[in-house]
């Protein structure tokens, strides 16, 4: 990232592209003008036809991806591209019932085994069909500590993987494990293809995956461009020929675009909304998240070893103004389980935690050998919420002694941060996904692959056993949410808020929804 860029037809024109095109396909963009207008007529006519719109949806992204690799990348950035170039063997639709993707069907004989049956005629976008052997080799990949795959976790219960034959592939776990299903629908599990990544060393600045677009160009710092994969298996999609993201960093910048049309899609937090609320040309889509924001300590540092300090900084945030001046009014007080999944959320907004106590704050802080505070640093990212959040908890810090200085850093930055644990405080957003396992055993128990805090509670992590053979759904219910009691208490991170979130749209997009799971999906998009 090397600052914030406005984006113009000539200076796209005058980058040099580095080519990235481990899966083959042409390097040069067809010609478009500003509107996204393909130049030429088709030939034969000796009439000046209407044109078509072309099928490239325009994407005002808010920051570059650090890299492609499904397996080893926790971005935001990047996980809204590879989304669109891979494919996982199961799926979940709307109502988060499980149904087929790689996989044209499953058994499970028993409670150990998973068999499933691949779609022939799948074709990796190198053109190689994919097969049973590339199944074994993706998890074998995110099962190996050195890859350092971050969806580790989520599979180290696999005990063997067998291939039965070209099309069908055997998985026998170590004991019986609840949430295996909804963990092969993370891009964590996605399937690529082996001699991609022994050509290119990783998939880090190359993508070969299945799904309905591919990899095209990479200008760094400017944009990404997908185009359609001619060979998807799902016929007549996708319906766009191509995605081309826009790096933007300046919120300005994407609301100008969006505002003249030359980009169909941004995504907006609530305190900017306003800026293109009555635009006839725009339509606003809202949808509950299933992030929430957080303060995330690490816990090698002694000031934050103690769990008093830590019950002091919950106790002197004020979540409502948080969400007052951060998101506009438009989120609701939550936890690492979110409320947008039902039940298996406790009441956080009730807990005395989340409860302002500037008085009892203090104490702690002397209880804890700090009644004068002490000095640290909150690293924050590009989000604008998380900026402006950040801003938010200086002040009502300081209100218990704490200074602390603000630490903006870029995208890569960021995620080295999190990732080493060189910070001291992170202001950040986490996703819960789909099942309880996800939002803690992932990101709290001692072992969880996104446990960057240092952060370890014996009984968390008897609970997450627990809880993952455990396939009766109301005793599951209640061991995850003992554990988030737990958790809760001991303060690793502090919770603050689960935000509505936007995506402003062009008025001739149709097919487009927002998903409460951020798993966008564009195969259905057209543009008019």
């Amino acid at each position: 990232m090397k600052g914030k860029k406005i984006l113009s037809l000539i200076s796209l024109l005058l980058v040099v592209a580095i080519a990235l095109t481990a899966c083959g396909g042409n390097n040069q963009p067809a010609p478009n003008n500003q509107d996204g207008q393909t130049e030429g007529i088709p030939e034969g006519n000796s009439e000046t036809p209407k044109e078509a719109p072309a099928q490239i949806l325009k994407y005002a992204t808010e920051s570059e991806p650090i890299g492609l690799d499904p397996h080893t990348i926790t971005a935001a950035a990047s996980i809204r591209i590879f989304r669109q170039i891979y494919n996982t063997l199961v799926d979940v639709d709307d109502n988060m019932n499980f149904i087929p993707e790689l996989a044209e069907s499953w058994k499970q004989p028993d409670d150990l085994t998973y068999i499933f049956k691949l779609k022939e005629g799948v074709k990796f976008h190198n053109g190689r069909e994919m097969v049973a052997e590339d199944v074994k080799y993706s998890f074998e990949r995110v099962l190996d500590p050195e890859v350092a795959a971050i969806g580790k976790s989520y599979y180290d219960m696999i005990d063997t993987i067998e291939i039965v034959d070209d099309y069908t592939i055997k998985f026998t776990l170590t004991e019986p494990f609840a949430p295996f299903l909804t963990n092969l629908t993370s891009l964590y599990g996605a399937i690529v293809p082996k001699e991609v990544i022994e050509e290119n060393g990783n998939l880090m600045q190359v993508a070969c995956g299945t799904g309905p677009f591919m990899l095209k160009e990479w200008i760094p710092d400017n944009k990404i461009i997908l185009e359609k994969n001619p060979d998807y298996y799902e016929e007549g999609l996708p319906k766009l020929d191509g995605i081309e993201y826009y790096v933007m960093t300046d919120e300005s910048s994407r609301i100008a675009a969006m505002r003249t049309g030359n980009v169909h899609l941004i995504k907006l937090p609530a305190s900017s909304v306003s800026l293109l609320e009555g635009n006839k040309d725009v339509v606003i889509k809202p949808y509950q998240s299933n992030e929430y924001s957080y303060l995330g300590f690490n816990l090698d540092l002694d000031k934050f070893k103690d769990v008093r300090v830590r019950q002091a900084i919950s106790y002197a945030i004020n979540r409502q103004e948080i969400i007052d001046l951060a998101y506009n009014g438009e989120a609701t007080i939550a936890g690492f389980v979110t409320p947008a999944m039902g039940r298996w959320a406790i009441d956080y907004a009730g807990e005395d935690l989340y409860q302002q106590n500037i008085e009892k704050a203090r104490q702690l802080m002397a209880d804890a050998g700090y009644p004068d505070g002490f000095e640290t640093k909150i690293a924050v990212g590009l989000y604008d919420d998380i900026r402006a959040t950040g801003e938010i908890l200086q002040k009502q810090l300081e209100k218990i002694g704490i200074k602390a200085s603000i630490e903006n850093l870029e995208s890569g930055q960021y995620v080295d941060a999190w990732s080493n644990r060189t910070h001291e405080m992170m202001a950040g957003r986490n996703g819960a996904g789909t099942d309880p396992n996800r939002a803690v055993t992932f990101f709290f128990s001692t072992e969880g692959s996104a446990n960057v805090w240092g952060y370890s509670n014996p009984e968390v992590d008897a609970l997450c056993d627990e809880g993952k053979v455990t396939v009766v759904e109301s005793e599951r219910e209640e061991i995850y949410k003992e554990a988030q009691k737990i958790v809760l208490n001991d303060c690793p991170n502090i919770f603050m808020a689960s935000p509505m979130e936007y995506f402003l749209v062009r008025t001739n997009i149709e097919g487009f929804e927002p998903s409460t799971f951020n798993a966008e999906n564009f195969d259905n998009i057209v543009i008019k």
